[in-house]
């Protein structure tokens, strides 16, 4: 879908809406901005929705967000646009922005990075329908790379050596890799044969700079890393990387799927208490296989190992290690990855969110494991990065083993007090999953069973999931890690008195 630009002699030369993207419930206006522009804040600026062919605005209301994060993105959330108009943007006492190209979400090319150790391309692509698990057929892809992918004349072409999900991986042309101009001065996008060119914002990134690349000593520069997508889970953060730093995590991947909270903060403070940790926005929905493989690559220079978990499951060594490390490194170099069990908890009994955080609040759960999570070696993942969350696929050569239960185990809180799981499931980061209030894939393991699709707390929603009492990560955090001046967890807000009794 093209928009029509809107002329208008005031807006600013310097910033400009590069295009925009919409999505079921809202929309999202990407901005282009030299290095030296201030970025805009909410107050700066006005979502403007235009009948075609005006300057205007039918509509003018104030953006729900504006977001950014280290790597230039800056992204305005608005309201999805009526049946008939164009969505802009206005900045407030300096007139309005033309509007850029407008794409659905479920149709596009949206990331694109050079892998550093062999120069292939990955491009991130909504809408080729592959199926999950399964590799494609590269012949039918090419990889298409352009200043202007609708000018034919000016686009170079790469063929596919891998297609699987979402990734289609391929050969960058040497004119490319050669050549003066930055990388992400071109877009990317992928066609299949007898197709057109899939509609394109993925702009060429080289995958880390020279400083990233350096290891220590000849060997990585961490040993146990973290990635995690999340959306609106500011409040839970803290609590889940303190806690794994104290168990041997030193570097976290935060995958932003659009959140509304306060998240910015937290990390900034996380950062500031010297904890390892990065935000990156990743806006798309239905595509955490496809963030984790972004990921995945992104972790592979610097992190022997990395885990792949969510906010609400925290790893627990019954056998009282202290580190992760201990546990993994014990594995030949013919592991690729270790498969956790996961241990889903309940309510137990609570109706507000535990005041000490989910570890010690939490201890009743299902008996039996519901499913595991994996820990892997990032450079044995296959080269397709194919992966189902739970699991990824390896290299030839390389296997996976299954953790012991008692020698490491994941606490996997996810049926937490009401208010909390309420909130669980709109618009579902997973790719195969629904909004659970869809009458869809009804039976997946990531719905509660018997709560249907109805937003409605059940009457014995406390109790419930609840046939094994288990207080090993509560009676391990309360007697390893409260202070003992203070009676506090080193996640938990401490009044200023007694923060300063602590130091004293």
């Amino acid at each position: 879908m093209e928009a029509i630009s809107t002329e208008n002699s005031e807006a600013p030369a310097a910033i400009s809406v590069r295009e925009t993207v919409i999505f079921p419930d809202e929309a999202l206006v990407f901005l282009k901005y030299p290095p030296s522009a201030s970025l805009f804040t909410k107050d700066d600026i006005n979502c403007i929705y235009l009948p075609p062919n005006s300057s205007q605005p039918q509509l003018q209301v104030s953006p729900a967000a504006v977001d950014f994060d280290k790597e230039n993105h800056q992204i305005v959330r608005c309201q999805l646009p009526p049946r008939g108009t164009i969505l802009s943007l206005a900045v407030k006492h300096n007139g309005n922005l033309a509007a850029g190209p407008m794409y659905r979400w479920d149709s596009l090319a949206y990331e694109a990075v050079i892998d550093n150790r062999d120069n292939t391309t990955l491009v991130f692509v909504k809408g080729l329908n592959l199926r999950s698990g399964r590799a494609g057929d590269p012949s039918k892809f090419k990889c298409i790379y352009g200043l202007d992918l609708t000018n034919p004349r000016f686009v170079l072409w790469g063929d596919a050596v891998s297609a699987a999900q979402e990734i289609v991986r391929c050969r960058t042309p040497l004119s490319i890799l050669n050549g003066s101009q930055r990388f992400d001065s071109f877009k990317v996008s992928v066609r299949v044969v007898g197709r057109q060119t899939v509609n394109s914002i993925a702009r060429l990134k080289h995958q880390w700079s020279p400083k990233q690349l350096l290891e220590v000593g000849g060997s990585k520069q961490h040993k146990m890393c973290v990635c995690t997508m999340l959306r609106n889970q500011a409040r839970f953060l803290q609590e889940w990387i303190v806690y794994h730093g104290l168990v041997g995590v030193e570097r976290w991947f935060i995958y932003d799927n659009n959140s509304d909270d306060d998240i910015e903060g937290v990390v900034e403070a996380l950062v500031g208490g010297n904890y390892n940790v990065s935000r990156h926005l990743w806006p798309w929905i239905k595509t955490q296989e496809a963030g984790f493989a972004h990921c995945a690559m992104r972790a592979r220079d610097s992190c022997e190992w990395v885990g792949f978990i969510d906010v609400d499951e925290f790893f627990h060594l019954p056998r009282g290690r202290q580190s992760l490390y201990e546990v993994v490194e014990k594995e030949s170099s013919e592991v690729g990855e270790i498969r956790v069990p996961c241990h889903s908890f309940g309510p137990s009994g609570l109706k507000k969110v535990p005041e000490k955080g989910v570890m010690t609040g939490y201890t009743c759960r299902m008996s039996a494991p519901e499913r595991h999570k994996s820990i892997i070696r990032p450079e044995g993942l296959n080269s397709s990065l194919m992966n189902l969350v739970h699991h990824f696929h390896l290299k030839s050569g390389l296997k996976h083993v299954d953790m012991k239960s008692s020698a490491l185990v994941i606490n996997h809180y996810k049926y937490q007090v009401w208010e909390v799981f309420k909130e669980k499931f709109h618009r579902r980061v997973a790719t195969y999953v629904s909004d659970w209030q869809q009458e869809r894939n009804v039976g997946s393991k990531d719905r509660a069973p018997g709560l249907g699709t109805k937003p409605v707390e059940p009457a014995d929603w406390s109790r419930r999931f609840c046939e094994v009492n288990d207080t090993g990560l509560r009676d391990r955090v309360l007697e390893t890690f409260t202070d003992p001046q203070t009676g506090y967890l080193p996640w938990e807000d401490q009044p200023q008195s007694q923060r300063r009794r602590s130091l004293t």
